[in-house]
């Protein structure tokens, strides 16, 4: 893995969150760090966050995700620019550039907009940006919906031709059983995702998140049809990101075509 040149991080919003829903400016002081140190490397590195409507939330006094799309909407439209500024304070503090990419489902299925997405992301990576991608939730309804951003970074990763993809996420990887039951043991690397391994995943796992197992298996298949490296991982510490790129035993990996 330390060869891989285009990498995608996606960090979840229970990863970049407290559990009173206010964001985790340490944490994400670090991961701003670890990705311009990679960027210092040579890599280049494109970020998935979600964020905005728990930010929005946080900002406007709720305490419980609305269920009402437009109260959903409004409230990434006050978080979205929230949270980019956030990112900017804190990558610039590292020098390096960030820009933001709203994308929807028809981005990525219409081919004329798939050719510009593609042409944006690679003109910022060539001036050593990095960009930080989010759905349009202020305006996508259930028809362009993508529907979660685990799905979202599958999807760029694919866009983008990446090398390897990375989910973090609330637990340590994907487990056998229910990670809470006793003898739970986590699978380290996936070379097939069969009905066995599906089985295994789960729904949302906190009261921020949207999605959970199950959405994470859907994305690293989706980047293992498109022969990605996916490493789902605990984004507690995002240092994590060096143990995985080494190729530590760190969470779980599902490996590319030609790797099984």
């Amino acid at each position: 893995m330390a060869e891989y040149k285009r990498i995608i991080v996606k960090i979840g919003s229970s990863s970049l969150t407290h559990k009173n829903g206010k964001l985790n400016l340490s944490r994400i002081d670090k991961l701003a760090m670890v990705l311009s140190d990679l960027a210092n490397q040579g890599k280049e590195v494109v970020l998935v966050s979600s964020g905005a409507i728990c930010t929005g939330m946080s900002r406007l006094g709720l305490e419980k995700k609305p269920e009402d799309i437009a109260v959903k909407q409004a409230m990434a439209a006050v978080g979205q620019g929230m949270l980019l500024h956030i990112y900017e304070k804190f990558f610039a503090e590292y020098g390096r550039i960030v820009a933001q990419i709203l994308i929807t489902k028809e981005d990525i299925k219409c081919e004329e907009r798939n050719t510009n997405a593609k042409n944006t992301f690679n003109s910022l990576l060539g001036y050593g940006v990095i960009p930080i991608v989010n759905e349009n939730d202020t305006i996508a309804t259930h028809e362009i919906k993508i529907g979660d951003n685990d799905m979202l970074s599958a999807y760029v990763a694919k866009l983008t031709y990446a090398d390897l993809l990375i989910i973090l996420s609330d637990v340590d990887g994907l487990y056998d059983r229910d990670p809470k039951e006793d003898g739970a043991q986590i699978i380290h690397e996936v070379n097939c995702i069969d009905c066995e391994i599906e089985e295994h995943a789960k729904g949302a796992g906190t009261r921020f998140g949207t999605g959970g197992m199950k959405t994470k298996i859907n994305a690293a298949k989706l980047a293992m049809d498109s022969n990605i490296v996916t490493v789902i991982a605990n984004g507690n510490d995002p240092s994590i990101i060096y143990d995985i790129i080494s190729g530590k035993r760190k969470g779980t990996i599902f490996t590319k075509k030609e790797e099984k």
